[in-house]
């Protein structure tokens, strides 16, 4: 018996590639593996149901919780940015629907992911199990701590904005690792920050707007 899910992502297929085509490789994402990750993974089951017909739009959406996925062009910069490789290991902030997850796990060997809003982490958990995402590992927290019990990472991904990159998480790359993260409140902007043997690289990328990063409580005494 043949898969629906499988029938759905296959009638969405034309739309993805001119998506990639129009919004991501006509704006400069040239990265063969992030286009194709963008052209393959299936979007449409990233947003809820009622905002399935929008979901290969030039703008982010709802996925609840006050909460959006980024804009496809977003998504794809943004992985391009980490310069991934196929025996990388990987940490993303901010699950979200899992999309950005998805896209990424199917570039590199491992991703670990945190959100911190229990509800969105698990059922994006469910979601990219359910469509063989098994080399993603998702657990609720809170994303200015990382993981420290799967550092060093070779990259990691932010996906909300903080007041200024959390430390622990400039801790957590390893030597040549990068990390991308959009930076600011009234005025954001996307940056990558590479670690070096003397120390960190910073290179502002650009513009964006993306959803406040919450928590970041103090440790406790």
């Amino acid at each position: 018996m043949s898969d629906p899910q499988a029938q759905t992502a296959d009638r969405h297929a034309p739309v993805r590639e001119r998506m990639v085509r129009e919004q991501i490789e006509r704006r400069g994402v040239r990265d063969p593996a992030v286009l194709d990750a963008m052209t393959t993974v299936p979007r449409h089951l990233f947003v809820p149901e009622a905002y399935r017909a929008r979901a290969h739009e030039d703008g982010p959406l709802p996925i609840g919780q006050g909460q959006t996925i980024s804009q496809p062009y977003i998504v794809a910069f943004m992985t391009a940015a980490i310069r991934p490789r196929p025996e990388d290991r990987v940490l993303e902030v901010g699950t979200g629907s899992g999309y950005q997850a998805a896209v990424l796990a199917s570039i590199v060997a491992e991703v670990y992911s945190i959100e911190i809003i229990p509800e969105l982490g698990e059922s994006a958990r469910r979601l990219l199990a359910d469509l063989g995402y098994d080399n993603v590992t998702v657990r609720i927290g809170d994303g200015h701590a990382g993981w420290p019990d799967r550092a060093p990472f070779d990259a990691i991904v932010v996906t909300a904005a903080p007041g200024d990159v959390p430390p622990k998480l400039l801790e957590q790359l390893r030597v040549g690792g990068r990390l991308v993260i959009p930076v600011g409140d009234a005025e954001q902007h996307l940056i990558r920050v590479t670690r070096t043997r003397d120390g960190y690289q910073r290179e502002t990328l650009l513009p964006v707007r993306f959803v406040p990063m919450t928590g970041g409580s103090p440790d406790p005494p």
